[in-house]
């Protein structure tokens, strides 16, 4: 297709210039709440009440002139959000099957008279019987994917073991919390429907509108405007509210906004998927483990979605940072009558590597064993199967990130020192950089340079969302051209305007798409004298060496590794069990990082979000609804519980990244939630096999032990 439209200039879903009565200039940002439009509606969701019933009736009130109701009955196309399974209603039918499910719309240009509208629907249900946990789904074979593969010969081994240990880990919801909740607005200008809101990817966006609206590629824009915060919470669900506005608009001929209040936005968004995981180990005579049994079962919740690549993610790093010669791994999504789980920071990682991590961590002990002596005599090298039969390309730096780990933080010195209460643990870890399997070869990201004069135009669809992406992709681009950044400018996040470059998702904006700004920089340098104005475009392509059967997922699940090493210490109050958490010590090998101090942000940030989840993220689901719906109930870490944060990097350049650089953005949550359950472990001197790891359960393990 043709980009169209109007200029960078145009600034719109950009942080803007305003000039305010004292005739004063001040930069100021203006969010999709901010937005005003002419003859512009408000939206109301009304939302079911029951976890799984059947819809006897619906009942509306009087509706005044200039307000309306929109339901699955308004919907041009497929009513169906589009994602990796398109199963999700965008409004429901005949039935409906977790509490906070989208029923209906009710538009008008006053909200107050909006919510007074929606409180007087009358909806008469059937209720069902529902499933609600886990365990529930499992017994009654509610499975939406079931994965599996094998490497090598894991049976013999298991048969021929000098001992065999099972264990089983588990870990919770986890909300989101971005400072700016869900919004979306849709207007139609002429026959061209635009989109416009706070999310991660622009494109899954306008492709879930293709199909729910009917409508030409070409007639369909989405414009991202400035996006609080996301860590994936803003990656598939705006396809969701996206295609509701959109409706409305289509039916009404108004331009139509729907902000979510944070209630309403902890009700209804994704979280992350609940996990158990089961291992069973074989272990030779030398007390190395052989072979590893994996059984992974993740909640998706009501609704499959996103949750198959999830799901792949999670399995595919089951195995960690160790080269297991025998494996048997199992993967399952169940269905349960509660709210969908889907994309979070880490996709299904961090469950398995905390529980991979904790495994080792417990078999070590048992064994009467320095648990991170046993964790590094099993580690991957350059060379090595993958878990998948693929191959470890990269030099692999773990003795070198766990000597800097140890040395900075003291580990030993304070292992052996620390009083009961006080602890500290370490948790060896990697992340798969970009998307997995077949992602980035079916995606085929495409991105444009434009030279103006003396500026360049860099045209994705990578997302600004508060980690930097801008900054950083610009810097690629000024840095090989040898321009100054102020002359170097992004296009605002348009899809007439911009080419599909992929998802702001995987932790692949600064290696894959920075990987084909640079390379396309290049090729401006070497014709920069060509004219004033033209266009260098570049598509990703895998490099050669790789390869990959989706089918068996069997080969290289991903490109190259990012690598890690957390040290924690913790204190633990002897009388409440208060868990606080004082230090973490981290080392990365991100490749080499384009501009460290905005990624040394990125990790601390990342570290705290492991850590809340580790430890005070407590988020329950009771009869298929969330306990804690408010930020009053679910808490997260405020500054005060900030624990000191240093920060270093290994130097290990990659050679197909932009000068050498890896994925970093996903990296350093999936290893503060072990290393600090490691320090727990510690500190109590027991095993801690669930997250998170409230007071309530340590006074219990305290009391065992």
């Amino acid at each position: 297709m043709q980009f169209r439209g109007q200029s960078v200039k145009e600034n719109i879903g950009t942080s803007i210039l305003r000039v305010d009565s004292r005739k004063k200039i001040r930069g100021e940002a203006e969010y999709i709440a901010d937005w005003k439009f002419d003859g512009m509606l408000y939206a109301k969701t009304v939302r079911s009440s029951k976890a799984k019933a059947a819809i006897i009736s619906i009942t509306l009130p009087e509706i005044p002139e200039g307000y309306a109701v929109i339901d699955h009955r308004d919907v041009p196309g497929v009513n169906r959000m589009r994602t990796v399974v398109s199963d999700h209603p965008i409004f429901a039918e005949k039935d409906v099957q977790y509490i906070g499910q989208p029923i209906l719309l009710v538009v008008g240009p006053d909200r107050e008279t909006l919510y007074d509208l929606a409180a007087q629907i009358d909806i008469q249900y059937r209720e069902e019987p529902a499933l609600f946990t886990l365990e529930e789904a499992e017994a009654h074979s509610r499975v939406f994917t079931d994965y599996h593969y094998k490497k090598a010969d894991p049976e013999k081994y298991f048969h021929k073991a000098e001992r065999i240990i099972e264990d089983t880990f588990s870990t919770g919801y986890q909300e989101h919390v971005y400072l700016e909740p869900q919004g979306m607005a849709a207007e139609f200008k002429g026959d061209t429907l635009f989109v416009y809101g706070s999310m991660q990817c622009p494109f899954y966006v306008k492709h879930a509108l293709i199909e729910t609206l009917a409508m030409p590629e070409d007639n369909v824009r989405v414009v991202q405007t400035v996006t609080g915060g996301a860590f994936g919470g803003k990656e598939e669900f705006p396809s969701l509210n996206g295609c509701q506005v959109a409706v409305a608009a289509h039916k009404t001929r108004r331009p139509v906004v729907m902000i979510y209040d944070r209630a309403e936005d902890i009700l209804c968004s994704t979280k992350r998927h609940p996990a158990k995981i089961r291992y069973k180990a074989a272990l030779d005579k030398n007390d190395t483990v052989v072979a590893l049994d994996i059984d992974v079962l993740l909640n998706a919740g009501a609704y499959n979605g996103l949750s198959p690549v999830v799901l792949q993610r999670a399995i595919f790093s089951a195995t960690n940072v160790y080269n297991i010669e025998h494996l048997n791994v199992r993967g399952r999504n169940f269905m349960t009558n509660t709210v969908p789980s889907g994309a979070y920071r880490g996709f299904g990682a961090p469950q398995t590597i905390f529980g991979i991590e904790m495994l080792f961590h417990t078999i070590a002990l048992k064994l009467g064993l320095d648990p991170l002596e046993y964790k590094m005599r099993h580690l991957l090298k350059q060379g090595d199967p993958t878990c998948t039969g693929g191959r470890v390309h990269e030099t692999v730096k773990m003795p070198e990130i766990i000597q800097a780990a140890v040395e900075r933080s003291g580990y030993y010195d304070k292992l052996r020192t620390n009083k009961k209460f006080q602890g500290i643990g370490i948790a060896l870890f990697l992340h798969g950089c970009g998307f997995t399997g077949k992602g980035e070869s079916q995606i085929r990201g495409k991105i444009v340079l434009q030279k103006c004069r003396d500026r360049v135009i860099l045209k994705v669809s990578s997302v600004e969302m508060g980690q930097g992406a801008e900054t950083v992709l610009r810097k690629i681009v000024a840095n090989t051209l040898d321009l100054p950044i102020a002359n170097v400018l992004c296009e605002k996040i348009d899809t007439g305007l911009i080419p599909d470059s992929g998802p702001t998702v995987a932790s692949r904006t600064t290696m894959i798409v920075g990987g084909l700004l640079h390379d396309a920089a290049l090729e401006m340098r070497a014709r920069w004298d060509e004219g004033t104005q033209f266009e260098v475009s570049k598509i990703y392509e895998h490099p050669d060496y790789l390869s990959w059967d989706d089918e068996t997922f069997r080969g290289d699940a991903y490109p190259v590794h990012s690598w890690g090493a957390n040290v924690a210490e913790v204190e633990i109050d002897p009388v409440s069990y208060e868990l606080t958490v004082k230090r973490i010590t981290a080392v990365y090998d991100v490749g080499v990082p384009i501009d460290e101090r905005a990624l040394i942000g990125q990790m601390q940030g990342g570290i705290v979000q492991g850590v809340g989840w580790a430890t005070v993220e407590l988020m329950e689901s009771e009869g298929g609804k969330l306990k804690q719906g408010n930020l009053t109930d679910y808490k997260i870490p405020t500054s005060m519980d900030v624990p000191d944060i240093a920060c270093y990097f290994i130097s290990n350049p990659y050679e197909f990244g932009p000068f050498g650089a890896k994925c970093a953005g996903e990296l350093p949550f999936v290893g503060a939630p072990p290393a600090v359950a490691a320090a727990v472990s510690n500190a109590m001197g027991c095993a801690i096999r669930d997250l998170p790891i409230t007071p309530e359960k340590l006074m219990e393990t305290g009391h065992d032990h």
